[in-house]
């Protein structure tokens, strides 16, 4: 049985449509990611499936349940890490993971929670003396110390410094190792190329793409880029035909192409015919940023430099 299953998801607010027709199906044990411009539906669509929303049309099922009658016994299930919670500042993080702790029937022990959170130092401190990023992990903390069969991540390392991000994202690794099924919302798209099993992308309360980044690549028709500088005394004309799209930045020579092996071998038999040396010649295949650009209308940085260029 799939752990999420969405069939014609639709919310309004007045005469502003949230969510319009959405589906969604997510396995059991998999990590996905929602990503989407602000105001897509992605805050929408996860408080339904957390039960906080009730839907004007479709039908939601989370864990076999309807989370909007599910109940205590369907809270106890889950686990929640919202984009920004509230404490009491008095408490220490060992005191509140036990509090919560308290709420479900097979909780984590508070002590491997601490660990998983690397929260070890702080966990006797009170909580007005913890950073942004410390605040964060007791977050994550109070998310997982249920042992839920589903984690919703709302931006979950936001504040975090990079080596923080690393070990959060090691958790979440983990975690899907233990069989927790996963639902991730991020701004950060590194993260969801990294943690993500699949990614699915909606843009005006609908979904607009979904599979892995790569996939999302072939079925976007994103192109990898051949870049290099163009030899002293050459032009652009004087170089073999290859890729769809040629672009000059400077001095620079960009090439999109959908057959990369094809082009180098041009470009660079070309090249040793002639003894010419292709300076800073690199091959970058499409990022999951450059195909999420593609598919919500945006430039790529590339395109904007592209166009910017004399």
């Amino acid at each position: 049985m799939s752990a999420v299953v969405v069939q014609g998801l639709r919310k309004t607010y007045g005469e502003v449509v949230a969510v319009d027709g959405l589906d969604l199906v997510i396995e059991p044990h998999e990590v996905v990611s929602l990503l989407g411009p602000n105001g897509a539906g992605k805050t929408t669509t996860v408080e339904v499936l957390e039960g906080y929303r009730r839907p004007d049309a479709g039908s939601v099922s989370v864990l076999g349940t309807d989370p909007m009658v599910g109940g205590r016994a369907y809270r106890e299930r889950i686990g929640v890490v919202l984009q920004e919670a509230g404490f009491e500042e008095s408490f220490t993080p060992r005191e509140l993971i036990r509090l919560h702790a308290g709420y479900y029937p097979h909780p984590r022990a508070v002590q491997e929670v601490i660990d998983l959170v690397d929260l070890g130092e702080k966990a006797d401190a009170r909580v007005r003396t913890l950073s942004g990023g410390q605040r964060r992990r007791l977050d994550l903390a109070l998310g997982i110390v249920g042992d839920p069969q589903m984690l919703f991540l709302d931006e979950p390392t936001t504040g975090f410094d990079p080596s923080a991000r690393r070990r959060a994202w090691e958790l979440i690794d983990r975690l899907r190792d233990l069989g927790t099924t996963i639902l991730l919302t991020t701004h950060y798209l590194d993260e969801a190329q990294h943690l993500a099993d699949r990614v699915v992308v909606i843009d005006h309360g609908t979904v607009i793409a979904s599979g892995t980044p790569e996939a999302l690549a072939a079925s976007a028709g994103a192109s990898t880029v051949i870049s290099f500088r163009v030899p002293e005394g050459v032009t652009t004309a004087d170089l073999p035909e290859v890729g769809t799209d040629l672009r000059v930045a400077g001095t620079t020579v960009e090439v999109r192409t959908p057959d990369a092996t094809r082009d180098i071998h041009l470009l660079t038999g070309w090249a040793v015919g002639r003894s010419l040396s292709l300076d800073g010649l690199t091959l970058t295949r499409p990022s999951l940023e450059d195909v999420y650009l593609d598919l919500v209308g945006e430039p790529s940085p590339t395109d904007e430099t592209a166009a910017d260029a004399p």
